[in-house]
């Protein structure tokens, strides 16, 4: 059921949402932001007022979040919307950041959310966009890509981003904070930062957008035959 299935997993800035977006407006499939996930149930607890180490409260709302995804027709990118409201910018803050890598640490949340991404393969096929997909989520998927880059270049292009959104940023901030979640991310007990066994690995550093995804698509031609 799943041959239509590709997994983008990386750290935070390597490009991956990007990539994921641009893969599936070309091969016109599905696409899932896991990390958009984690991100909005970090904002939920925050707007609920339950503090972010209060386990069973986290678990019980990721269980029973209301969230859906949307496309911005004007932007051309998938948005959460949660509650009826559109947090699309709210989640690319450093601080949802950071929310969303305290509650992902919690293996009951992760559960909780396993069956959820799981509902997201639909026909014609699926782009999961996340740090876990290849490993976890979907480790039966044909095509596995891990995108990486150093700390500092993907702290620039944080800072870049939220810069032309019109969000304040501190560079020096960004990059302890993305040196703090790559911590806790290759670190925690539970579905690490790591690539996937058999997934093509791509260090993003010192490459263009196009240079990336031509990587990208040339394996996953390989690794599905029925596109080609």
């Amino acid at each position: 059921m799943t041959k239509n299935l590709i997994t983008i997993d990386g750290p935070s800035g390597s490009g991956k949402g990007t990539i994921t977006l641009m893969v599936a407006e070309k091969l016109g499939w599905h696409i899932l932001d896991s990390g958009a996930l984690y991100r909005v149930l970090g904002i939920a607890a925050q707007r609920h007022g339950i503090p972010l180490d209060q386990q069973e409260q986290i678990t019980q709302l990721a269980r029973n979040m209301d969230i859906q995804f949307v496309l911005n027709e004007k932007s051309g990118e998938i948005e959460p919307v949660f509650e009826g409201e559109n947090v699309g910018l709210d989640i690319r803050t450093d601080e949802a950041g950071q929310a969303a890598s305290q509650v992902a640490i919690i293996p009951s949340v992760r559960d909780a959310l396993l069956a959820r991404q799981r509902d997201f393969y639909r026909e014609p096929g699926l782009v999961a966009d996340g740090r876990d997909m290849g490993t976890i989520v979907f480790p039966e998927a044909p095509a596995k890509i891990f995108l990486t880059a150093s700390a500092e270049c993907r702290a620039e292009r944080r800072y870049n981003q939220l810069k032309s959104k019109g969000v304040s940023a501190n560079m020096r901030a960004l990059l302890d904070s993305i040196k703090a979640r790559d911590e806790r991310d290759r670190t925690r007990s539970v579905a690490p930062l790591v690539p996937a066994e058999g997934a093509f690995v791509v260090d993003s550093s010192n490459l263009t957008i196009d240079q990336v995804m031509a990587q990208v698509i040339d394996f996953v031609v390989e690794k599905l035959p029925q596109l080609r």
